[in-house]
């Protein structure tokens, strides 16, 4: 998981020929891999790691991570390279499938960047991971499916040894902010359609995770409780230190109408009395609502970093 100290010899990691990078087509035997319980670590330990802290406080930054905030910084620029195209239909702009064109060409070569020399074999199949992270050109959709696969990427990363224990806070607060900066943009320049949404039940129409990791930022708050994050003053004054309130800031920026209406699901967690109680039922709620269910996690991709076969340890 990501906890381990020392990089795997990079020999076992890798030489995983294309075709077996496979999708699943069985949930019981998801539950039960190595995946899944490598997947889950990675995110649980990155809950601890940021748990009590600020967006804006002091961390380390290492190279990798620097690397990666330039491999995001490359995408963004590529969509201010490909504006939206005139098309009847509102939604969905064709553009994005020109932006994505470019990103499937590319994505080697932006992960042999963030990766060591001795390192290039992890390339080809870390990139598919990325590709994944963005949404389907052929639907013009995003979804939580789609941000698992980035967290995925990040893992895959950890797991070749390129980010360490001591990256944590930066995995969250640098790269998976940044990414979900450039995924906003996307949703917005190209009107993408949320992926297997609920709509007004479900927890959000396109993130799920920076409502995890921004729970646990808020745990032991002084004075932000749960129930201050529907007045918009609070989230006004406070949301470049939490990515939860950052995330709420996104949706009442795209959507109209009382919040109580288009987000019933965030309504009723303002009303649970403490941030580590939300965390909790976070995270039971991600389990249950997107890494157990089929449509989302029917494109996850396995290969040699985050295997199929059942648990070992």
């Amino acid at each position: 998981g990501a906890s381990e100290e020392a990089a795997p010899p990079v020999q076992q990691c890798f030489m995983v020929p294309k075709k077996e990078i496979n999708v699943v087509s069985d949930m019981a035997k998801w539950k039960r891999s190595q995946a899944y319980a490598d997947y889950m670590g990675f995110i649980l330990t990155l809950n601890e790691g940021v748990r009590g802290k600020k967006l804006t406080c002091e961390y380390k930054v290492s190279e990798p991570i620097e690397k990666l905030v330039a491999l995001l910084n490359t995408l963004d620029r590529w969509i201010d390279e490909t504006p939206p195209v005139d098309q009847p239909s509102r939604f969905g702009n064709k553009a994005f499938r020109t932006w994505y064109a470019k990103l499937d060409q590319e994505a080697e070569k932006l992960v042999s960047a963030v990766i060591p020399k001795h390192l290039a074999d992890a390339a080809p199949e870390v990139a598919v991971y990325l590709k994944e992270s963005v949404g389907n050109s052929t639907r013009i959709d995003y979804g939580t499916g789609h941000e698992a696969a980035f967290a995925a990427f990040l893992c895959c990363l950890c797991k070749i040894g390129v980010l360490r224990v001591d990256d944590q806070m930066a995995i969250v607060f640098k790269v998976f902010n940044r990414y979900l900066e450039v995924m906003r943009k996307l949703q917005k320049t190209y009107r993408m359609e949320p992926a297997g949404s609920q709509g007004v039940w479900g927890l959000d129409d396109f993130q799920f995770l920076p409502f995890i990791w921004g729970s646990s930022q808020l745990i032991d708050h002084p004075s932000l409780e749960p129930r201050h994050f529907v007045d918009e003053k609070v989230v006004n004054e406070n949301h470049k230190d939490f990515m939860f309130l950052e995330c709420i800031l996104f949706i009442t920026e795209m959507k109209t109408g009382p919040f109580a209406e288009h987000s019933n699901q965030l309504w009723n967690i303002s009303a649970v009395p403490s941030w580590s109680k939300v965390n909790q039922g976070l995270i039971r709620m991600y389990k249950a609502e997107c890494l157990e269910k089929f449509p989302v996690i029917q494109h996850f991709k396995f290969g040699s970093l985050l295997p199929i076969q059942p648990v070992t340890s």
